[in-house]
């Protein structure tokens, strides 16, 4: 559950915002700038102090609240979040990547070396982890705010909880209720479709369902999915091996639990076979 965990943002002077990059794609940073009339509101109430995305000028820290896009895939990475973490009042992570390690995660299933002697001409002058894991891996986190890429709606409505002293209304339920409100077929019942609805946290507004595709997981797991029932409508039902299940789960938000307790789960039984 997101809770707050510091006072309310003092509002003598505008509270400073920052927004930084980590290994990610922008997906997350470019969905603040889609904010559009909401952004301007935004920019009224804070002093963005940072945000390369957006403008050049730099103001120095404290920071009031930092956003941080992108998880922790190098040396450097490593180092700079414990300074991030310092020069921030709240911080939070935006999007599968800060929230789970992103797609850039699946590397930490294989062999790094592997992976950067395939990508790059010259791998030895490539400086990285094995592994690629969520800013909450190397610090304490305020608030996480999944999705691939996040919702916009989302992170106006935090800021703006954080900016009164409120409690975010951030959901955590699965997908299913996101379609029922909508009034949409269930993929999963009516077309017998893979979908992860059901241990899906709620928050992209059933986007994939609404036009006949199953949901794919992007916003991570929900709170308490039941993997096991899902997992055995799939193998039972459609006919899933445990290779297509572990494949199914590894995607965005494949290093967050419980997505990477089950993948795992699936390894084992394909490696049984």
């Amino acid at each position: 559950m997101i809770t707050p965990t510091a006072p309310a943002v003092p509002t003598a002077a505008k509270p400073k915002l920052a927004v930084y990059k980590f290994s990610s794609c922008d997906g997350c940073q470019l969905q603040l700038l889609n904010l559009e009339d909401q952004l301007l509101d935004l920019v009224g109430a804070v002093e963005i102090a940072y945000f390369l995305e957006a403008r050049r000028r730099e103001l120095p820290p404290p920071y009031d609240i930092g956003l941080v896009e992108g998880s922790v895939s190098t040396p450097e990475e490593e180092e700079r979040i414990q300074h991030v973490r310092r020069d921030c009042k709240y911080l939070v992570t935006i999007g599968a990547c800060a929230t789970s390690g992103g797609i850039q995660a699946l590397r930490n299933w294989a062999n790094i070396d592997e992976f950067v002697g395939h990508v790059y001409a010259q791998p030895e002058h490539v400086s990285t982890l094995e592994t690629a894991t969520p800013i909450a891996a190397h610090v304490f986190v305020d608030f996480e705010l999944r999705g691939c890429p996040v919702n916009q709606l989302q992170v106006a409505e935090l800021l703006s909880a954080l900016l009164v002293g409120r409690k975010p209304n951030i959901p955590t339920h699965s997908l299913c209720i996101e379609c029922k409100r909508r009034g949409l077929p269930c993929v999963l019942v009516s077309d017998n479709q893979p979908c992860l609805g059901p241990i899906t946290q709620a928050g992209c507004g059933a986007l994939c369902p609404a036009v006949g595709r199953a949901c794919y997981g992007c916003f991570g797991p929900m709170e308490q999915p039941n993997m096991a029932s899902l997992g055995s409508w799939f193998t039972s039902r459609l006919g899933y091996s445990p290779r297509k299940m572990k494949q199914m789960l590894r995607l965005f938000n494949g290093y967050l639990e419980p997505f990477k307790q089950a993948s795992d789960h699936y390894e084992r039984l394909d490696a049984r076979k």
